[in-house]
């Protein structure tokens, strides 16, 4: 019979120490103390990614309700305030957005100034005015996809891909519509 990798890696050595796991008062099964210290230091760091989330979630509560306050507005408004700067706040996955903000991620690479990359750009025929309309929300025309390609070394496919794409948010929002799932969905556009 042939023993598979995975259980020829599960063996116990009789030679090593072995240090109990515990969940909720029971022994779960054993692992080195050079693992406990890594599991240790995982969970601590979990823990504490934890516990900054949450405060930076009251901090965000906090400023909401002062702005709501300030504009006369009503408590409701919160947390519809809050998801709104949560979603500003992601790194967006498709639309004119997120190929601007991979156009600012080639110019901390290239590690130069709006000037400087605004001539590196219009080296390949995007223009600074059409520059800060992509960084202001305007669409992204077929002919700049072109450029932008050029400037972040990637194709124009995958740079349409990105513009046209749909955010998790958008896919979930138009599977609902349609009453279908969101993979369904995907499978429509592939």
């Amino acid at each position: 019979m042939k023993q598979n990798n995975r259980s020829s890696r599960l063996q116990f050595d009789s030679y090593r120490s072995y240090i109990a796991i515990s969940y909720e008062e029971m022994d779960v099964g054993f692992c080195t103390q050079e693992f406990a210290a890594k599991i240790v230091e995982a969970l601590n760091e979990a823990e504490s990614l934890r516990e900054q989330n949450e405060t930076l979630n009251k901090a965000l509560q906090m400023v909401c309700t002062d702005l709501v306050k300030r504009s006369g507005g009503n408590a409701n408004q919160v947390s519809k305030l809050m998801r709104k700067y949560l979603e500003n706040a992601k790194r967006p996955e498709h639309g004119s957005r997120a190929i601007a903000f991979l156009l600012r991620e080639r110019q901390r690479e290239l590690d130069i100034s709006n000037q400087e990359f605004a001539r590196f750009c219009n080296s390949y025929r995007l223009s600074p005015k059409e520059l800060i309309g992509i960084f202001n929300g305007k669409d992204v025309t077929d002919l700049q996809i072109q450029s932008i390609a050029r400037i972040l070394g990637k194709t124009a496919k995958e740079l349409t891909e990105v513009r046209d794409g749909f955010s998790d948010n958008e896919m979930n929002s138009l599977a609902r519509i349609l009453g279908t799932s969101t993979e369904e969905l995907a499978e429509m556009f592939d």
